[in-house]
């Protein structure tokens, strides 16, 4: 039956919605509204403790330092808004410099200390730190203007510590744009003067060295050229005859080289185009004349004519001429090249003696040309000193306006500032709202106990049986129109659909721990059964702390300790109740010979016979968790319900309980929330108002009149019953 429960049960899905936040708002409202209490009133007290503070703002514009009109340049500095700018001056301002002016302005250190009932002075590093706690300075928003605040108990001494703030920042801003531009002009005035005997000295120095090392004007660069002398020039221009006649030399070499190394008929044809000559080309062209003669000659007469041998003697002086001319050509072309090669040698010789010279020179005169550079330096560094000089005399005598104007002087405060009692109370109130709200979460978080019944099926993985209501008394008491009967109504019809069969008529309620009301629900239920016509038993079976004959008002002298230890028959200890179908059987005084006894084979013997007896036996047993005879119960009677009251024990404790009721083999049908406060939880409010709405509603129609007590809970069945719900 229980693999089945489980089988079929199916814990619903836990989903988060607001109203969960609201439930634990409700829940937690004592919590929250404790904390709200204390933290607004708190709040509002001590805004009302708090002594008054005045405040008086004196707002100022502030520019950077920049003359009025340009500079020797003509230029004039743009003085640009800059937010670092501006921050640096909220840190002058405060700073020490210009507070010790303040608090000596306005002697401070004595008059705090009278206000602060002290014998002597203050000190100004005391004074300096209580002043600066109440300084505020900032910028204006949307502009460059800087605001100097100032708190005080006296709205007159607010404003006057105020204005004095400003007048010595302006002061200080002044003294600082005058001062620090007469200091300045002053260092570069006593510079120049270093640098003006520095250059006398370095003139003195070159004037020496030239007389010395005896350098004209001229090499001295006194034209504007700078320092210089002959040799290079003289050396110059002898490098630019040697390269004219090493390039004359070399064209004459290769042109004699390439003409003597050619046959005599390719060195006519070449050398007129090298050399053209006049007389070479007429005797070529005689030559050319007399062959044309000889072979005219020929084709007329034999070798042997006299014309023919008179032209051919004709040809060979013409030829001998011929090659002497070329031969007195190159003897001319190779006395030309050797003249240009001892030129060359001449120069080079000249050269390497110039350089020689110049390098020797160089190293003389290395000191002066040093003189000279170091001269030119001081004279440049001199210029400078001089020119900036004269323009920080004219930038000095230049009128500018004021950097810091005060606009709006401090004046004193119509009304305090502080405490700001509204906002004060409101923070309070908020603040008081929050922590409660976060206080009554985090307890919520903390707290593991039961809430809902989400909670229970998703955790013991078991049914919900029967959700009972706070403050519920005893049923035999209240009566069957009692508006807490329905409850145990629903309980009741419920265990009735799990019994799967007729014969499993003994329950039992058990609970993790003390308190949770196991004994009241028992009794209440077991009196439903009843007022429903069964015959019903109720065995107060907690032999320890026995409860139910304190809700009949009946003895406990004899009971079931005495029926098992054989003391008295069943007859004996069974009593009869105001209700005619509802027994009960006491628990009895239990002797130190009396443990153990409900694992007796007389306790399963007896619970026989109180099943062939009655229609339904309730047992009600201690907590399961602390004594062992709730698990003997539990496993012993057919059916076992598990109590778990609203918001007492963590889940752990209801689970171990659940688990050692399914350990000892005993039957769970389900669970009863216990003690639910169905008016500020909304998991279980529509059963309060079910419930109240429904009996509000019988009450309004007329009873019948004359009907006994028998028929008040078959009248109340009915009523149940009609109820489409239940």
């Amino acid at each position: 039956m229980e693999d089945t429960t489980k089988a079929s049960f199916n814990a619903p899905e836990t989903k988060l919605h607001f109203l969960d936040y609201w439930r634990i708002i409700r829940i937690r409202k004592t919590v929250i509204l404790a904390v709200f209490l204390l933290v607004a009133i708190t709040t509002t007290l001590v805004t009302f403790v708090l002594p008054e503070s005045f405040a008086s703002t004196v707002r100022m514009k502030v520019e950077k330092d920049a003359p009025d009109v340009g500079g020797l340049a003509g230029d004039r500095v743009a003085a640009g808004f800059d937010p670092y700018w501006v921050q640096d001056q909220f840190e002058t301002i405060q700073s020490k410099s210009i507070l010790y002016t303040v608090i000596t302005n306005l002697n401070l250190n004595k008059r705090w200390a009278e206000k602060l009932k002290e014998e002597t002075d203050l000190r100004t590093e005391v004074t300096y730190l209580m002043l600066k706690n109440k300084i505020d300075v900032g910028q204006h928003r949307n502009t460059s203007l800087i605001e100097v605040k100032v708190f005080s108990d006296d709205k007159n001494e607010a404003a006057v510590i105020a204005n004095e703030i400003a007048s010595v920042y302006r002061d200080h801003r002044k003294e600082q744009r005058t001062g620090v531009k007469t200091r300045g002009i002053k260092v570069l005035e006593q510079e120049l003067e270093k640098r003006v005997a520095d250059v006398t000295n370095a003139q003195a120095r070159v004037d020496e060295l030239k007389t010395k090392f005896n350098i004209s004007d001229e090499e001295n660069g006194t034209g504007g050229g700078g320092s210089k002398t002959f040799e290079p020039d003289n050396l110059r221009k002898i490098e630019t005859l040697r390269i004219e006649a090493q390039n004359e030399f070399t064209k004459l070499d290769t042109v004699f080289t390439n003409l003597a190394g050619l046959s005599r008929v390719d060195l006519k044809k070449a050398i007129l185009t090298l050399n053209p000559d006049q007389t070479l080309l007429a005797l070529l062209d005689h030559e050319s004349l007399a062959e044309q003669s000889m072979a005219k000659l020929l084709e007329s007469y034999g070798a042997d004519h006299p014309e023919v041998k008179t032209t051919r003697a004709l040809l060979e002086t013409t030829a001998r001429q011929i090659n002497d001319r070329l031969e007195g050509i190159l003897i001319g072309l190779k006395t030309k090249r050797d003249s240009e090669r001892a030129a060359l040698d001449k120069l080079q010789v000249e050269a390497s003696a110039n350089m020689t010279n110049i390098i020797l020179k160089a190293i003389e005169r290395r000191s002066y040309f040093q003189a000279k550079r170091d001269l030119d330096n001081l004279e440049y560094i001199k210029d400078k000193l001089q020119m900036r000089v004269i323009q920080e005399q004219v930038e000095a005598a230049t009128p500018a306006s004021l950097t810091v104007d005060i606009l709006d002087p401090a004046e004193p405060g119509l009304r305090p500032v502080k405490p700001n009692k509204v906002v004060n109370i409101a923070l309070g109130v908020i603040i008081g709202l929050v922590i409660g709200i976060g206080l009554a979460f985090f307890i919520e978080y903390l707290d593991t106990s039961v809430k809902t019944i989400d909670d229970v099926e998703r955790a013991l993985q078991a049914p919900v049986l029967g959700v009972i209501p706070q403050n519920v008394g005893s049923l035999v008491e209240e009566g069957p129109d009692s508006p807490h009967s329905e409850a145990y109504r629903v309980l009741r019809t419920n265990i009735m659909f799990s019994q799967k069969d007729p014969k499993l008529n003994t329950v039992t309620i058990v609970s993790g721990g003390a308190g949770e009301g196991k004994s009241t629900t028992i009794f209440n239920l077991a009196t439903i059964f009843a007022q429903n016509g069964q015959r019903v038993l109720i065995v107060d079976s907690d032999l320890r702390r026995p409860s139910i004959h304190k809700l009949l008002k009946v003895s406990n002298s004899i009971g079931l300790t005495n029926f098992l230890l054989k003391q008295n028959t069943l007859e004996e200890v069974i009593q009869t109740t105001p209700l005619a179908t509802l027994d009960f059987l006491p628990s009895g005084k239990m002797p130190s010979s009396s443990m153990g006894v409900l694992s007796s084979s007389q306790m399963k013997e007896l619970i026989r016979e109180l099943k062939r007896r009655y229609d339904w036996v309730f047992f009600d047993s201690p907590p399961i968790m602390g004594v062992s005879d709730a698990s003997i119960l539990a496993s012993e009677v057919d059916m076992v319900l598990q109590v778990i009251q609203y918001r007492r024990y963590p889940q752990p404790m209801t689970i171990r309980a659940k688990q050692m009721i399914e350990k000892v083999g005993g039957n769970l049908l389900g669970i009863v929330l216990n003690n639910i406060n169905m008016a500020s939880d909304e998991n279980y409010y529509y059963y309060s108002g079910y419930y109240y709405d429904y009996y509000s509603k019988n009450e309004d129609e007329p009873e019948a009149k004359g009907k006994g007590d028998a028929a008040k809970p078959a009248a109340a069945e009915t009523k149940a019953e009609i109820k489409p719900k239940y």
